[in-house]
Parts: structure tokens; sequence; C-alpha cells
């Protein structure tokens, strides 16, 4: 069988799993993702990020050290546990993300985002209807945005690794449009940019996918300072 047959024998069941993490990953979910700078508007006016390759390498540093340590290693673990029920473990991995915001920023970033996906679920009616009554059966106080975007993700037939790698990617296309406002840059600037963080996503994912719950670690001091110096910034287009 050739390549091309091989592929064209992908189940139905394979290709709605795929298509629903692509639509979890999209910019147009209505979670207000696109309105979060996450401390690089900060780092912008602070001149630290001044063209292309220091967004860009901004961007790296903090898809690695932060993401990767941290929202992306709860998302892994949150999965299979949304799959099994255990609620337990739900609740001890949302926690684990509000106490460990680094600024109040952050913290409320993570909770609007987690309200707009329980919202998301609540107005897709019946199709959205398995997570909405997963999330509030969680009571989650309040429902953080990677667990929220776990129980989305879990619904689905879609490997882990690959839940992983829609949501890294979603996180990338969101913070390199905020790198083309605030700099400001250009569109292919922007996409240059997204071709280096998809080069570099699938060895954070793996990362992320092996670490242990001692392991898993949210601190990135230049970008908590950034954080808050953001929440008096004078003049500012983003929410964090």
């Amino acid at each position: 069988m050739s390549t091309a047959e091989a592929g064209a024998t992908s189940s139905p069941r394979s290709a709605a799993g795929l298509l629903q993490i692509l639509w979890l990953a999209s910019p147009a979910l209505p979670v207000g993702g696109f309105s979060y700078s996450e401390g690089l508007e900060a780092a912008v006016d602070a001149g630290q990020v001044i063209d292309e390759a220091s967004a860009a390498c901004w961007l790296i540093d903090q898809l690695h050290l932060g993401l990767g340590r941290s929202d992306l290693a709860v998302v892994a673990q949150a999965i299979p546990a949304w799959r099994v029920d255990d609620l337990a473990r739900i609740q001890a991995l949302n926690a684990w993300v509000l106490q460990t915001r680094e600024t109040h920023e952050f913290r409320l970033q993570t909770e609007q985002m987690g309200r707009s996906m329980l919202e998301w679920a609540r107005n897709l009616g019946e199709l959205g209807a398995g997570v909405f009554e997963r999330l509030q059966s969680a009571r989650l106080d309040p429902a953080s945005y990677p667990v929220a975007m776990a129980c989305a993700a879990a619904s689905s037939d879609a490997s882990v690794h690959d839940c992983l790698f829609g949501f890294a990617f979603g996180w990338a296309e969101n913070m390199v449009q905020a790198a083309i406002k605030s700099v400001p840059l250009g569109q292919s600037a922007g996409q240059r940019m997204l071709a280096r963080l998809a080069h570099e996503i699938p060895a954070t994912v793996d990362h992320a996918l092996a670490l242990e719950d001692d392991a898993r670690q949210a601190f990135t001091p230049m970008l908590a300072i950034h954080s808050a110096r953001h929440e008096i910034q004078y003049s500012r287009l983003f929410r964090s």
C-alpha cells in the first residue's frame, strides 16, 4: 500500500478527533486568548523586546521555561484524569495552577479563560453538553484554563500527545499576534516567528509529557516582574 493509500484509509473517528483538537487550538475559539500578551507588552515597553529576533527569542524561552514546565504538563496529566473521571486528581491539578500563578494578572487570565471555556461548552448546546456537565460536576472553584481545556480535549479520541501539540500551537499563534501588535512587526515576521516556535514545540511537548508532579514548576522571575509592571503600565493594548 502506498503512503497516499494509507492516508486515505484513516478512520472517520481519528479524523474527528484531529478536527476537534484543531478547533480547540484555533485563536477563533471565544476564550479570549488573543487579548493577553503574558508580559510581552511590558518587555516591549522596557526595551527588552525590540524586533523580530528578540521577540522570537523571548517567546521560545517562554515556551520552554514557562508553558512547557507548567501548563503543558498540567494538560498532559489532566486529560487522562478527565477520561477516567478522577475528580480528586483534576481538583489537585486545578489547585496547583491557581496557586502557582506568579502575578495577579496571570491568575485573572487563567480564571477568565477557564470561565470562557465553560461558557463555550454551554453555548454549544447538545454538542458541548458533555464537556459542560463534566466541568460543572468537578466543582472547580474556579476552573483554570489548562484544566478546562483538558476537559474539552479529553472528549475527543485524539492522543494526549496530539492534544498537547494543539494546546502549544494555539498558544504560539496568540503570542505571535501579540508580538506583531506590540513590537510592532509585519505579518511576514510573524510567520517566521511562528515557524521557529513550531520547530521548538515537539521537544517541549515531549518534556511536558515526561514531567512528574514533583518536577512540574512555575518559576519565571523575569516574566513575573514584567507581568507585575504591566498591571500599572501607563498605556497598553493587552489585558496582561
